[in-house]
């Protein structure tokens, strides 16, 4: 499917599991000079100098020849990497305030609804129980430790001090955020994993951190807090979790509670345990949706500025996987 617009460099628009009609929609509103399509048009396309990705077909990238940037449509870049026949072209992580916003907001929730009984008292509601509890320890009294500082990491932190949480923060290179309590790699883990209360994590997918949510490192978080076992957070990378080791560590209270908005399988199939789980808050990849209207004008902005010779932002190092 192509439109029959003018190229001024032609688009391919792979949004793997959305709706084609809304993204096509908004780039022929921010880019009416620029042709869109569906497909490349034969086996090397040397038309297509910009693809528009979410988790895209493996091997469709490698038939466009002249390719010069490629824009992922999420926070994250592990569906790109997925890919070991892309071409070695820059890769662009869609940073916008509608997205970060979104995620901020569900962090802040979960953190509230685990600080303030949100499960037991849900419940209770269901067993119709009416158990007056005096105790509630105030925000100031819990540290909210974050897994990955990057954009989406370092608002949350903010939006959570506002709060009154306190914020300690891990990530792997050395980072400086304001009221945080920094640590970086290896050296770092053990003491951010003594520091916090409910932990939450925002961290990229990389060879590094697959499946770093494991029992080893449950073992090592804090137990000395308001909380008692730690709470868990998770709306990075469903492939960040060992997702046996979170069953267990609930099981025999290595972790109190959880809240999960992503798997390493996607949907949840349904005899999973988790769908069940009483000490489970789950969602289904719902934390930050990305919306066409908020992410397309950042996009083309891009590709205008790379074609007048200015620096892309927002870089993924491939390298390091982010």
């Amino acid at each position: 499917m192509t439109d029959n617009r003018t190229d001024t460099g032609r688009i391919l628009l792979a949004p793997t599991g959305w709706s084609s009609q809304q993204w096509i929609e908004e780039l022929a509103g921010a880019a009416p000079d620029r042709a869109v399509t569906l497909e490349p048009e034969g086996e090397a396309d040397p038309s297509i100098h910009y693809a528009v990705v979410w988790k895209q077909r493996k091997g469709l990238l490698s038939k466009l020849p002249n390719l010069k940037v490629i824009f992922s449509l999420g926070a994250g870049v592990d569906h790109v990497f997925s890919d070991t026949s892309m071409p070695d072209v820059p890769i662009v992580r869609v940073v916008s305030p509608d997205l970060t916003t979104r995620m901020s907001e569900y962090v802040i929730w979960q953190v509230l609804d685990h600080h303030r009984h949100g499960p037991r008292y849900r419940a209770q509601q269901a067993n119709r129980t009416w158990l007056e509890d005096k105790t509630q320890a105030a925000a100031a009294d819990l540290t909210v430790g974050i897994m990955g500082l990057g954009e989406l990491g370092r608002d949350a932190a903010a939006k959570l001090q506002v709060m009154g949480f306190k914020v300690s923060g891990w990530s792997r290179t050395a980072k400086q955020v304001e009221g945080v309590a920094c640590h970086a790699g290896a050296q770092g883990l053990d003491a951010f994993l003594a520091s916090a209360d409910i932990f939450v994590v925002l961290l990229p997918l990389t060879h590094d951190t697959r499946e770093i949510l494991n029992r080893d490192l449950f073992a090592r978080m804090t137990r000395r807090g308001p909380l008692g076992a730690p709470v868990l957070i998770n709306a990075g990378r469903g492939g960040l979790q060992n997702e046996a080791d979170i069953l267990s560590a609930l099981d025999d209270g290595l972790l109190s509670a959880v809240s999960l908005d992503v798997f390493q399988q996607e949907p949840l199939p349904p005899e999973s345990r988790f769908w069940t789980h009483p000490k489970v808050t789950l969602t289904p990849h719902a934390a930050a949706a990305s919306m066409a209207s908020s992410l397309i004008g950042p996009i083309v902005r891009q590709m205008d500025a790379y074609e007048r010779g200015e620096p892309l932002v927002n870089l993924v190092d491939r390298a390091a996987g982010y």
